[in-house]
């Protein structure tokens, strides 16, 4: 694919020049994974302006911890498809915790007390597990894995004895599956 072009010591280059707060460098890092972490995006929000949302924040996340960045401990792509996922995965927890709006109608204030929000947070938690047990044995647990447990496709792979492609297709019907079939883009709406 091409992605991984840069060599160990070019990609520390990068990080640190962007650290520097280097807006080519920045350019440089979006022009090889922007376009990754925006399919990505869209895959697991289900949404394209979330998606560029979710992208962007993500690249405001990568500028802030660039300095961070250890060429000896993963690969510059593995490092940005971490933060990413991180950063999905604190979205849609966000989605699933959402408190209620309030009306500000006539003077009416219709706030949900902490422990009716608390249930509504189990009632939606118990609501996907059950629509995530109607999927199929393969795609439940690839999505638990991956989404869950913190485990990269990669990962899960050696863990399945399966080809990574085979993986990755398991995921994404799962994703579809569960926005199609359930009407489920993780909001628990």
């Amino acid at each position: 694919m091409g992605l991984e072009l840069g060599q160990p010591d070019e990609d520390w280059m990068l990080m640190q020049r962007i650290a520097q707060s280097n807006e080519v460098a920045l350019r440089t890092l979006y022009d090889r994974f922007g376009n990754l972490v925006y399919r990505n995006a869209c895959q697991v929000l289900g949404s394209v302006s979330e998606a560029e949302d979710a992208t962007q924040e993500i690249f405001v996340q990568i500028w802030r911890t660039s300095d961070r960045f250890d060429p000896t401990r993963a690969k510059l792509i593995t490092w940005v498809m971490l933060i990413s996922r991180r950063m999905l995965i604190d979205r849609l927890r966000r989605r699933m915790v959402r408190p209620n709006a309030i009306s500000l109608d006539a003077g009416q204030h219709d706030v949900a007390s902490p422990a009716s929000r608390d249930d509504e947070i189990k009632e939606g938690s118990e609501t996907v597990r059950r629509r995530m047990n109607e999927l199929p044995d393969l795609q439940r647990e690839v999505i638990e894995r991956v989404y869950l447990q913190g485990y990269s496709l990669r990962e899960v792979a050696e863990q399945r004895g399966m080809p990574v492609g085979t993986v990755k297709s398991a995921l994404s019907r799962g994703l579809t599956r569960l926005r199609e079939k359930f009407g489920l883009d993780m909001t628990g709406s």
